[in-house]
């Protein structure tokens, strides 16, 4: 099976060696997305501003591979603090249709910013 790269139009630059998305067969992995501009500025002063720039950033890595937020199978989710973990699931709901994915939700240190999402998704099939 082979891999290929996904890196959307508009989207930040990656800040290091990794893709923004991987696709393989119909499975796409998106890479830990920030609340960023395609200029790598912080979007955001707030955990809810910063979440929904960062929901914004995943979609745009699934838009670019052909699919769509319903496809979302799981995400790992990665808030500066757990004080967070009520509002992130109110944003998680207005977000994602349901059914709702798989999630892993951990506390991280993270250096400047108050989240970050990865997320394994399932993409319709290639026409």
């Amino acid at each position: 099976m082979q891999k290929e790269p996904i890196v959307p139009a508009g989207g930040a630059p990656p800040a290091g060696p990794y893709s923004p998305g991987i696709r393989a067969g119909n499975l796409l992995f998106v890479s830990g997305q920030g609340p960023f501009d395609a200029d790598r500025k912080l979007v955001g002063d707030t955990f809810g501003s910063q979440a929904r720039a960062t929901f914004a950033n995943v979609e745009r890595v699934i838009t670019a591979a052909g699919g769509d937020l319903s496809g979302i199978l799981r995400i790992g989710a990665y808030l500066r603090t757990l004080d967070d973990f009520a509002e992130f699931n109110d944003i998680m709901r207005e977000v994602l249709p349901a059914p709702h994915p798989a999630r892993t939700t951990i506390q991280v240190q993270l250096p400047g910013f108050l989240i970050e999402i990865d997320a394994v998704v399932l993409l319709p099939d290639r026409a």
